[in-house]
This record gives structure tokens, C-alpha cells and sequence, in this order.
């Protein structure tokens, strides 16, 4: 490939990491107003906290569990999401991420999600949540979001899962927002296309740059959670990070660079819920890409 084409499809892509993360904040702010506003005015108004979500403050990949609760109400078979599952993990133990099946598996999960309305998936992850997330959080990391709740303090989440369920999920815990992947509606009916691309790696850190612009946060006094070696970008914005039951690249960096390491697993719970966590990055409704072919089979 020319340097300059090279040059330029990396340019693309931070654009739209930045797309991304503009759009994340956007969606936070707004979802989190009439929390605020139901809420006593917390007396330290310049420091917040982010913890990632999967594999940090919950088991495993939440739109995995969330792709478990699709399966079981028909919407594809459960072997299409072992399938699914099982390439995840050999690509993942094969080494790095590869952009165009990133891209495919993006591509077919929006196709997925494409013409239903927001509600549905909303009531979805409402019900879901009860059935397959609420027992996945690791108490640990619970713990250290109320420290910073104590302290007054806010908390946002912040992964690659769509906001709506990112959401779901931070209301359900008690925290003040989420920032997620933002897939574009209308008239309250998704129409296949993201906003920006997935919240991943630089759009993480674009997504904490902006909520931190519009809520007037100091970035240099904020804390920053994660358990991947993906999550650095976020994790430097802060002026404290910390690697919670991190994978080995991050434990290493973290140990190199003095971050604090926070590990709730024992070995037998991490091998429990070990392909869950594999499905990492390309995973925004990624999990329910094999629908795609239930869909296509049954149709």
C-alpha cells in the first residue's frame, strides 16, 4: 500500500475515533441530566472516575451476555454464538486485532439492528440485565466506584458497547452515566450506521477528553479503571490510572509505569469466563453478528 493512502486511512480512522468519542460524551450528558438533577449537586465537582466495563466491572463481555439473553428469545441459535465465541478467542490467542474483520463483524452486527426501534433493545437489555448481569459484577470494583461516589465524586462507564445498554447498566448500579458506541437513529428506529465507529482504544480517550470539556472536569485529578492493554489511550488521560484484573500486556505496562494493580479474580473465576472476555474490541453487538446467518437461514 502507498505511504500517503496508508497515511490517509489512518487519518480516517482518528477522525473517526474523534467522531466517536464526540458523540459518546453527547449522548452521556444528556442521559445523565435528569440524574444530576434528581441528585443532591456533588460537592467535588472537578474529579470523576471511568471504569471500563467489560472483564472490569462486570465477568466476561457484557454484549456477550447481552448476545446469551438474544439467543435464549430466538433471535439466533446459541450454537451460531459458540461459533461466534470460538473464532473470537482463536483469533485473539492468534495475535493482533485484525481491521477488516473488526470491520465485518461491526458491519454485520449493525446490518443485525438495523430497522428495530431503540425501545425494543432497550427493554431487551433491561430484562437481560436482570437475567445475566447483575450477578457478573465483581464486587470488588463495585466498591472502588462508591469510594469515589463517598467522596462525591462521579462515575461514568465507558466501553465499546452501545450506549443504550452501557446505560442500563450504569442506572442499575447507581452511577452517573455512561459513555458508549453511539448507533445512529431516527425517529427512534436504528438505521444500520454508527456515529463516528466503535468506542475503542483512541475513542476512549477522545470520549473522556469531551465529557471532561463539557462537564468541566481536571482531567489531572481524575482516575481511570481498566483490565486491557486497548484501554491505555483511556487510561493516560487520567492522572491516576489503575489496571483492574489486568490481561499480562498491561500488567506489565502498568508495573513499568507505577499504576496500581487491582486483581479480583481467583484462577478457577478466570478460567471460568474466559472466552466471554476474549471478545473484546470488535465486539459492539460483535456477539450478535452470527444472527446474521440465523436470520438469513430462517428467513
Amino acid at each position: 500500500m502507498p505511504r500517503w493512502r496508508d497515511g490517509a486511512e489512518h487519518a480516517e480512522l482518528d477522525r473517526m475515533a474523534e467522531l466517536a468519542g464526540e458523540a459518546s460524551a453527547d449522548a452521556a450528558v444528556a442521559a445523565a441530566a435528569d440524574l444530576e438533577a434528581a441528585l443532591a449537586v456533588p460537592p467535588d465537582l472537578t474529579a470523576a472516575a471511568f471504569f471500563d466495563v467489560d472483564n472490569t466491572m462486570m465477568m466476561g463481555a457484557s454484549i456477550f451476555h447481552f448476545a446469551r439473553g438474544l439467543a435464549s428469545r430466538k433471535y439466533f441459535t446459541t450454537a451460531d454464538l459458540a461459533s461466534f465465541a470460538w473464532r473470537q478467542l482463536r483469533f485473539r490467542l492468534g495475535g493482533k486485532e485484525n481491521p477488516d474483520s473488526v470491520r465485518a463483524s461491526r458491519e454485520q452486527a449493525l446490518g443485525f439492528v438495523a430497522g428495530r426501534s431503540v425501545q425494543e433493545l432497550v427493554d431487551l437489555g433491561e430484562e437481560i440485565y436482570d437475567e445475566l448481569m447483575a450477578a457478573k459484577i465483581w464486587s470488588g470494583t463495585r466498591a472502588l466506584a462508591q469510594m469515589h461516589q463517598d467522596a462525591g465524586q462521579r462515575v461514568w462507564l465507558v466501553t465499546a458497547t452501545p450506549v443504550e445498554l452501557a446505560s442500563i447498566i450504569a442506572r442499575r448500579l447507581g452511577l452517573t452515566g455512561a459513555l458508549g458506541t453511539v448507533a445512529e437513529s431516527r425517529d427512534g428506529v436504528y438505521t444500520g450506521r454508527l456515529v463516528g465507529d466503535l468506542l475503542h482504544g483512541k475513542a476512549k480517550a477522545h470520549a473522556v477528553r469531551a465529557l471532561a470539556a463539557r462537564e468541566g472536569l481536571d482531567l489531572r485529578r481524575c482516575t481511570a479503571y481498566s483490565d486491557s492493554i486497548n484501554d491505555v489511550p483511556m487510561l493516560s488521560t487520567a492522572g491516576t490510572a489503575v489496571a483492574v484484573n489486568p490481561d499480562p500486556a498491561l500488567r506489565e505496562l502498568a508495573r513499568r509505569r507505577g499504576w496500581e494493580i487491582r486483581d479480583f479474580r481467583t484462577g478457577r473465576k478466570a478460567a471460568r469466563i474466559g472466552v466471554p472476555t476474549v471478545l473484546g474490541a470488535g465486539a459492539l453487538a460483535g456477539a450478535v453478528a452470527a444472527g446474521i446467518a440465523y436470520r438469513r437461514r430462517s428467513s
